[in-house]
């Protein structure tokens, strides 16, 4: 296993962060359980959550993802051994987690409570917010919406309710999720001017259909160390080739549900196949070649990776020993280049 420091933390994690959105929907209690023994065995260290899942969210499962974490963590002991992160959800079709939902000071509060309840911790390593407050470009959505109105809920508003989290021993770091540019570098400027607590981390998808992180945030991580949390690096699965010509595979999460469209446009679809095409030229299984792109961008902290199986998750993170030759990396930037981010 392979290891980053997270600027501006002590936190070090782990290159392979097990994702756990499919926890209490497409797995129950024991295989979770399963993967989670099975990735500390491999050496992750790093676990992935979110107060919403799982997915696809719903009023009857919410918390479920981690209930099932923090009963493995009472039952196996090593919450010392683990890097956890987890998640607040923000104003967005969620109104069954808290009455009146937002990123306020209130919300904050209750938030981690909860959380802290569920997983069975009195802290988190790492509590990110799962997407913004206001109304702006995020989950695949283009065409900025330039909202009228004001936002009653500020970002130092919520940067100083994440403060007190901080001095009361709830969490340790803070980071973003599907966070755009402005986004980041008005968060790190408040936290400079108003001794605030400073984003270690950006959790944005990133993979080889969607590159759009490369485009601006990728330079932020850069000059200011925030680095990415890569989240749907093998989209959806699609980058595996098994939805290929209208292939729907029995309990793939794509076959299971209809809602996941974002990576079957059809310039997507072209790309997979020729992504999948390349990878087979090179003798790479093509989920393992997608994984490894990621795995190898500099602005990559750690790539988390979701499995609903064990064979799954061992192919996954076997990932880490697969090197891209400059060739191959060639024939990915053409792909690239023809099918330029298919799938925002």
């Amino acid at each position: 296993m392979q290891y980053n420091k997270l600027p501006h933390s002590t936190l070090e994690v782990s290159k392979i962060c097990l994702g756990t959105m499919t926890f209490g929907e497409q797995n129950t209690q024991q295989e979770a359980f399963d993967q989670l023994d099975y990735a500390l065995e491999r050496g992750v260290n790093f676990i992935d959550t979110a107060e919403m899942y799982p997915v696809p969210p719903s009023g009857k499962s919410q918390g479920l993802t981690e209930q099932y974490i923090g009963n493995w963590l009472a039952k196996s002991g090593k919450r010392e051994k683990v890097v956890l992160a987890t998640k607040i959800a923000g104003p967005r079709n969620v109104p069954y987690i808290r009455d009146n939902m937002s990123l306020d000071r209130r919300n904050v509060h209750l938030a981690i409570d909860d959380s802290l309840k569920r997983l069975q911790t009195d802290y988190v390593d790492l509590y990110q917010l799962h997407w913004p407050q206001r109304q702006t470009n995020c989950f695949g959505q283009l065409n900025y919406p330039y909202p009228d109105e004001q936002q009653e809920v500020t970002l130092i508003e919520t940067l100083e309710a994440l403060a007190e989290l901080i001095k009361a021993g709830k969490i340790r770091y803070i980071g973003v999720s599907n966070e755009t540019p402005w986004g980041v570098m008005s968060l790190l400027r408040l936290a400079e001017k108003h001794d605030l607590p400073r984003i270690v981390s950006i959790q944005n998808p990133y993979n080889l259909l969607n590159r759009s992180f490369e485009v601006g945030l990728s330079e932020i991580s850069h000059y200011e160390g925030v680095q990415l949390l890569a989240y749907s690096p093998l989209a959806f699965g699609c980058l595996s080739g098994k939805y290929l010509n209208g292939a729907r595979p029995k309990d793939a999460r794509c076959s299971l549900f209809e809602r996941f469209v974002r990576y079957f446009t059809p310039q997507g679809e072209q790309a997979t196949k020729a992504y999948v095409d390349l990878a087979k030229a090179h003798g790479l299984d093509p989920a393992q070649m997608a994984l490894a792109f990621v795995n190898q961008r500099p602005f990559v902290a750690a790539n988390i990776i979701g499995a609903t199986n064990l064979d799954q998750l061992k192919a996954n993170i076997d990932s880490l020993d697969v090197v891209l030759s400059d060739e191959l990396l060639q024939g990915i930037q053409e792909i690239g280049t023809t099918y330029s981010n298919p799938c925002p």
